[in-house]
């Protein structure tokens, strides 16, 4: 039998650790076969939650890091002074090969500098970027960067195309995905210098199925499987739609709620409501890998839920049942395989 995927959680990450942490790691068990769960920080913490539940031992460990990095706190600072902390020890383990990948709900910057001094990038690639599946009305697209590189450069931005497709075309399963410039229009002399120069350089890639320019509005309705863009552009995109789609959910139930008709009318089309809306729940997705380290560094939301950090364990299986780190590796550097 094939060895489990070992998966090292922060359990003391986010705002709500440790408890959707460790009811996220359990009710992963339940989605794969093939994980293997490292809980890590605070043991006594940890042990005392975990008790709450009835689980395969044999598939939750804890590793003990008694020290917690603050989503506050400076991230170099924080990553060189706390040594003994989740994030830190975690991503060692990943370094020294101990896991096979880690997710975070910490702090984002302390996880990305993590990320980029102890796992360390592939040789050849210049920045990593995270990389987030979004629920789409034409399906599921791939936003990258967004969130780690606000000062990207465009052979940053082709490395950041490069990346995601061969991300997209392993997890989505879609052969030549296409590749989508965010943009302030669709005309190929729109934007700034990065976009202006970053349209060219990706006209030009001939293993790119480039589409030119895509409208943050457009993004959506899912006009480009993969949108390549700057963290700061990428992030902010992220967050809108996330609000969004947050206040509409509140606007329908508002409205289904707002009179005797309407809650009847609410109770017929039930059913068909939570599927749609379970179809456009990112949290289905997991969290956004930070793509070109030398090996996988997941992050989920601040805030996220047990249901978003099983679904990032999960995630972390299939990206290392298909050797995905392998595989960048060879795109960007097949020199050194």
């Amino acid at each position: 039998m094939a060895e489990k995927v070992r998966v090292a959680l922060d359990a003391m990450g986010g705002d709500n650790a440790p408890g959707e942490q460790i009811k996220g790691a359990v009710e992963a068990l339940k989605l794969t076969d093939n994980a293997e769960i490292i809980l890590v920080g605070q043991e006594e913490v940890i042990r005392r939650e975990l008790a709450k539940y009835t689980y395969d031992t044999s598939r939750i460990s804890v590793r003990n890091a008694t020290e917690v990095i603050e989503t506050g706190e400076p991230p170099v600072n924080a990553i060189r002074k706390k040594k003994d902390s989740s994030i830190v020890v975690a991503e060692k383990m990943i370094k020294a090969g101990e896991a096979d990948g880690f997710v975070s709900s910490g702090s984002t910057g302390a996880v990305l500098v993590g990320g980029q001094l102890l796992v360390g990038r592939i040789k050849g690639v210049d920045r990593a970027a995270l990389g987030i599946l979004m629920p789409t009305l034409n399906g599921i697209s791939l936003m990258i960067d967004c969130g780690a590189n606000v000062d990207a450069r465009p052979e940053h931005m082709i490395q950041f195309a490069r990346m995601g497709a061969i991300y997209y075309k392993e997890m989505i399963g879609k052969e030549n995905p296409t590749v989508g410039l965010i943009n302030i229009g669709v005309e190929e002399d729109k934007g700034n210098a990065l976009t202006k120069e970053t349209y060219q350089r990706l006209k030009a890639c001939t293993d790119l199925n480039f589409i030119g320019n895509v409208e943050p509005r457009d993004v959506p309705a899912g006009a480009s499987d993969i949108y390549v863009t700057e963290a700061f552009a990428g992030n902010s995109i992220l967050k809108t739609y996330e609000g969004t789609a947050g206040a509409m959910l509140k606007l329908i139930k508002q409205a289904f709620m707002s009179s005797l008709k309407s809650k009847v009318g609410a109770l017929l089309v039930k059913d068909a409501l939570k599927d749609t809306l379970k179809m456009m729940d990112a949290t289905e997705y997991g969290g956004a890998p930070l793509l070109g380290l030398n090996g996988l560094v997941c992050k989920t939301h601040g805030n996220a839920t047990y249901k978003e950090v099983s679904h990032a364990i999960v995630q972390c299986v299939n990206f290392t049942e298909r050797h995905l780190t392998d595989k960048i590796r060879a795109a960007v550097s097949p020199d050194e395989q």
